[in-house]
């Protein structure tokens, strides 16, 4: 079993560098220029991400009276953004790839900052859980070394050897998505019979409803064409499960409930994210046509 978990994390490592890397490899100075040069569009992804998708979480596990324990494993979800699975969903047919990388870079290390005090704050209103104590630095060293620095890489690459950087882009992209599909099956085969257990109750309903709503939020509060709200609804749908892990680990000592409300969370979230980035890109390939 260690071995499997083992296995299991480092294909995850594996695909959240390669997923930057390949990201920073298809971006282009300029172009990043050119995302940070309009403030809305960062602030608003801000503003979605770190304010009002938290908040959609603490209410939807209201709503939906949710147990103990699914409770604090949705508001933990909803306020950690910046979830790298966000970036690949901006690589669906012709998607804002630059935009949703640079947003979701943007947020992942804001995140890592804003976390737990988001999530003790709703959860100490919400008289829910004994409140959350996290090494932010700790967070901070993860976000930097698996995903500022490939991305920072990828883009130098890009800046000084163009050519080199289109060959290895191919490989990269690949890799990003073959053990993203590693990730997904790893996730649903080593959580499942937490998965089935939890299928009398509404933490996956409750989960899939956050995935909506948030890619609906991150669409809303966007600026630009199509594309690039389509991105940033992406990114919003998505969030980062290793804060999660952290805060689930130090602060509820690996509660068994929490972990398989966690992985329900996230299952039935990608479960209705990728359709919908899926549709909206064939709508944009139906509308190019």
């Amino acid at each position: 079993m260690e071995t499997l978990q083992l296995l299991f994390n480092t294909v995850t490592v594996v695909f959240i560098a390669t997923t930057m890397f390949a990201a920073g490899l298809g971006t282009t100075l300029p172009a990043l220029r050119a995302v940070l040069a309009t403030p809305s569009l960062p602030l608003l992804a801000l503003l979605a991400n770190l304010v009002v998708i938290p908040l959609l979480g603490w209410g939807i596990a209201t709503l939906f009276g949710l147990s103990a324990a699914a409770f604090i494993a949705l508001v933990l979800a909803a306020s950690s953004p910046g979830g790298p699975f966000g970036a690949k969903l901006s690589m669906l047919k012709n998607g804002d790839v630059v935009a949703g990388t640079v947003i979701q870079v943007l947020l992942a290390a804001v995140g890592s900052l804003t976390f737990g005090l988001t999530a003790n704050g709703i959860l100490a209103l919400a008289e829910v859980g004994g409140g959350i104590s996290l090494d932010v630095a700790a967070l901070v060293r993860t976000v930097a070394i698996l995903q500022l620095v490939p991305f920072a890489v990828g883009l130098t690459l890009r800046h000084y050897a163009p050519l080199t950087a289109q060959l290895w882009h191919h490989a990269a992209t690949k890799t990003s998505t073959v053990t993203f599909m590693a990730v997904l099956a790893g996730m649903l085969l080593g959580n499942w019979q937490a998965v089935v257990a939890l299928l009398g109750s509404r933490i996956l309903l409750a989960g899939a409803v956050l995935a909506i709503a948030a890619f609906a939020v991150g669409m809303a509060l966007a600026t630009g064409p199509r594309a690039r709200r389509a991105s940033m609804g992406g990114v919003a749908a998505v969030r980062n499960a290793g804060p999660v892990l952290a805060a689930i680990g130090i602060a509820f000592d690996d509660d068994p409930a929490i972990l398989a409300a966690f992985a329900g969370v996230l299952v039935s979230g990608m479960a209705v994210a990728l359709p919908i980035a899926a549709v909206l890109a064939r709508d944009r390939d139906g509308g190019a046509a």
